[in-house]
């Protein structure tokens, strides 16, 4: 098992006071810390909340991938999705912190907390297919941090499988169909900094069917991944986004909803500014 010890999600990283948002409902969760991360891992849902990472880009090791899946053993197991939900099946143990996210400082630093990013209550179930799709959600965060580079380097970035009450029923959790993601860093506008953020969506509505109470991936359908409003994704996501909604770089329109969600094909497509 990692090491899962440690402080977690730092809210003042990027100079600017920004607390980890949390359920607006008030829901029980468990908060699990990590070596620069957090995880808000809903008891009942069996799957994270919340997810908060800390990335200096300046000081980002490439190590080779190593680690486990296992559970953390500072909650029950029947808390979290564990290798039943993802055994014999076309479902991904989907990293929400990525591996390579918290894997910065020194390389005993960088390597302890990518190993951490391998428990369960980290992971949700995505449809295995890759495709131009989702491999533009897997590179987006990079695509931010060498905009970021501009600044101090540093990003902060928010991701969670959206939980709605009609997912679809599987092995004792219900599958979501959606995941959201929110980056965000500072600027300085007039010499004063501020904080600037994009919100994201990984749609595979189209790539799970579980109607038969068996997992099917279609041959038709795909990863869809939009930048959307982050005042659409607090809202569909239930999560208090707070002072992300206002750091939106997205230009705000009079439509809201799906219609007005930006369709993504290549890192070009993305407004960062």
């Amino acid at each position: 098992m990692a090491d899962v010890t440690s402080n977690g999600y730092d809210d003042g990283f990027l100079g600017i006071p920004l607390p980890l948002p949390r359920p607006a409902d008030g829901r029980e969760v468990r908060e699990l810390t990590y070596p620069r991360f957090t995880v808000l891992l809903d008891p009942q849902r069996r799957l994270a909340a919340v997810t908060g990472v800390n990335i200096d880009g300046a000081a980002l090791q490439d190590l080779p991938r190593t680690g486990e899946w296992d559970l953390d053993p500072r909650i029950p197991a029947t808390e979290q999705a564990g290798p039943a939900v993802y055994s014999s099946n076309d479902l991904d143990r989907g990293h929400l912190v990525r591996r390579r996210d918290p894997g910065w400082g020194t390389e005993e630093e960088a390597r302890r907390a990518t190993e951490a990013t391998f428990t369960y209550s980290n992971a949700a179930p995505q449809a295995s297919g890759f495709n131009q799709s989702k491999e533009l959600w897997l590179g987006l965060e990079d695509h931010v941090l060498e905009f970021a580079e501009t600044t101090d380097e540093r990003i902060s970035v928010f991701t969670a499988p959206v939980l709605a009450e009609d997912d679809p029923p599987y092995r004792g959790i219900r599958v979501p169909r959606r995941f959201f993601k929110v980056a965000t860093w500072t600027t300085r506008e007039d010499g004063v900094p501020r904080l600037a953020a994009a919100g994201f969506v990984l749609d595979q509505s189209e790539l799970i069917d579980l109607s038969r109470g068996v997992l099917a991936v279609p041959t038709l359908g795909s990863f869809r991944t939009f930048q959307v409003p982050i005042a659409d994704i607090a809202e569909m996501s239930g999560a208090d986004l707070g002072a992300l909604v206002d750091a939106d770089v997205l230009a705000q329109t009079a439509v809201r909803g799906e219609s007005a969600w930006r369709p993504l094909r290549e890192p070009e497509d993305v407004v960062l500014g």
